[in-house]
């Protein structure tokens, strides 16, 4: 799975932890998720602890997005085989499917060819009836992988929106409330489309608490952030957008939007002047649509705190919601690592101590890196201690906007003398280069799946 594993792997504690990493990406892979969390038994059809008789609809579809939506649509042919009628999904990491159309789209910033496929799975939404069962994709990436630009809003647009709000520092609540307004699927409106049919939402959670009005910028399920909430994000970050995205969203704030209960609501297409309010818990298009999360961040963790364990080391789940600005993150995770060092507290060494959750990056320079390349040359900076080992990685496979999934990092990271070298390429966010040059950066590539960070942290026992 690491291609430069061989690289990377010059210390036992490196072993470790790449090993560890591996094993949480894959127990979070859809082929195994699914597998283990959709069954079928003749005419049923179970989702987790949900039952659905498959004799109740005419047909069975399939619609959706995000970085892992193509191999989850692969795993559901092999559960439904032909009992699956059709589909259509968008993704940045497609896989062979005979019934479902995998289109290609764009992340973390959306793109023409991500328009036309959130246009398709919204035609096969909207052709859905009250006799469809629409088994509904939606995974970490979704949000930038289906676009959907409402009303006169462009891409161009959005991409300019989306690239400020990514550099802000807003968190992905915030960064969220103002997309689902931009747009013509997100904040339930996918689920709109969808109605009469039951729906039933297909969720891999890259968001910390598994919010499922966040992952993918929640596209069945209600949304509880307004027009207002929106402006609100983008005054408080002095954010500075597009005209027709100021003048949308602050037409919805200032009381023009139609706030329209059922599946009546007119849908917020390119070069429609209307104003529509994403749906709330109480609309009538929820009735009969039911989201499950049947992998999130714990998935990796768990799998990733079993394979330390096989190896003989102590385990300790830190938390699997770490937020905040990630260079401040790690200074505490190497904290830990002291602290197991110096009074064997929370554990003895040696052990592993496992985070997940999503850390955010506030832009101010002109760089290349990612909020895991930025947690490592932080906490790289930090580390003076033999046999402590971090890696920090996206589990997508991509850290940022870079090809790298994120970077290992231990005290022979940043030599004698180098801190000065370290702290620069942070205050440029600049340290894709800087951890390129120490070969510390780990390389996936795509992977298939996406449930947020993954940090591993080692502490071997001192000699």
């Amino acid at each position: 799975m690491i291609r430069n594993r061989s690289e990377l792997t010059t210390t036992d504690g490196r072993e470790t932890a790449l090993a560890c990493v591996e094993a949480g990406v894959r127990a979070a892979h859809p082929r195994s998720v699914v597998r283990e969390t959709v069954t079928r038994s003749g005419d049923a059809l179970s989702v987790l602890d949900a039952e659905y008789d498959l004799t109740e609809y005419d047909e069975v579809v399939v619609v959706g997005g995000g970085n892992a939506a193509g191999h989850v649509a692969a795993a559901l042919e092999d559960v439904l085989g032909d009992r699956l009628d059709r589909g259509a999904v968008v993704t940045d990491d497609p896989s062979s499917t005979e019934r479902v159309e995998v289109l290609p789209g764009d992340h973390p910033v959306p793109s023409e060819r991500g328009v036309e496929g959130a246009r398709a799975v919204l035609d096969v939404a909207e052709s859905a009836t009250a006799d469809t069962l629409v088994l509904a994709v939606i995974t970490g990436g979704g949000s930038a992988l289906l676009p959907a630009p409402a009303g006169d809003v462009t891409l161009a647009d959005l991409q300019a929106t989306t690239d400020e709000l990514l550099a802000c520092g807003a968190d992905i609540h915030e960064i969220n409330a103002v997309r689902k307004h931009l747009s013509a699927l997100k904040g339930g409106q996918l689920a709109r489309a969808a109605a009469p049919a039951t729906v039933v939402g297909l969720l891999l959670s890259d968001v910390n608490g598994d919010d499922r009005s966040v992952i993918g910028s929640g596209p069945t399920a209600p949304d509880e952030s307004t027009f207002a909430d929106a402006v609100s994000v983008l005054e408080a970050y002095d954010v500075t957008v597009p005209e027709r995205v100021a003048v949308r969203l602050r037409r919805g704030a200032d009381g023009d939007a139609e706030a329209v209960d059922g599946s009546d609501a007119p849908a917020a297409t390119a070069g429609d002047a209307s104003v529509v309010e994403t749906p709330t818990r109480d609309d009538p298009v929820f009735d009969r649509v039911t989201n499950h999360v049947l992998a999130n961040g714990f998935t990796a963790l768990d799998a990733a705190r079993e394979a330390a364990a096989e190896r003989g080391y102590e385990t300790m789940l830190l938390s699997s919601s770490v937020r905040g600005e990630a260079r401040e993150a790690a200074k505490t995770h190497v904290a830990v690592a002291e602290e197991v060092l110096a009074t064997g507290n929370p554990l003895s060494a040696p052990a592993v101590v496992l985070s997940g959750g999503e850390t955010t990056v506030t832009v101010s320079g002109d760089g290349e890196g990612g909020p895991n390349q930025e947690f490592a040359a932080s906490a790289a900076v930090e580390l003076d201690a033999d046999g402590v080992t971090l890696a920090a990685v996206d589990t997508d496979g991509i850290d940022g906007a870079t090809d790298a999934a994120g970077a290992v990092v231990d005290a022979d990271t940043v030599e004698a003398g180098g801190a000065d070298a370290a702290r620069a390429a942070l205050a440029e966010n600049d340290v894709t280069p800087f951890l390129a040059e120490r070969d510390a950066l780990i390389r996936t590539g795509a992977t298939g799946t996406n449930v947020n960070d993954l940090r591993v942290l080692v502490v071997e026992s001192e000699d």
